[in-house]
């Protein structure tokens, strides 16, 4: 599956943003989601992640409250509602897909088969 991320920009502290991942080549709903993000010098982090129908969402703890994932089968594509951004949240984010029948878990970048490219979300203080 190609995963295709968009959406980042630069925003003012207390500002949102909303990315988006349209994904391709294979069936999306057979597809758990993920997204991680990753700051210079620093090590990816989980930031979210859906289970294949939306029914089930995961969230790193720096984002609890804030963010939100999201996803329309229909339409091929995964989403992460930011709210409240902090010069902290700055980072490449990357979206990730693995087959959702693997039972891998959400929270660690290697259960994860297919990235997109990233797209830079810079806030502000």
């Amino acid at each position: 599956v190609q995963l295709q991320a968009s959406g980042g920009g630069l925003v003012e502290a207390g500002g949102s943003l909303r990315l988006s991942c349209a994904a391709s080549g294979r069936t999306f709903s057979n597809y758990a989601m993920g997204w991680f993000r990753q700051a210079p010098g620093k090590e990816r982090e989980f930031v979210g992640g859906l289970s294949w129908n939306g029914g089930r969402t995961y969230y790193g703890d720096s984002v609890k409250g804030r963010f939100a994932i999201s996803r329309d089968n229909a339409k091929n594509t995964v989403y992460l509602q930011m709210n409240s951004l902090k010069p902290e949240d700055t980072a490449l984010y990357y979206c990730a897909a693995r087959p959702a029948v693997s039972g891998r878990s959400f929270y660690l970048s290697s259960s994860y088969d297919y990235w997109g490219q990233g797209t830079q979300v810079t806030v502000s203080s």
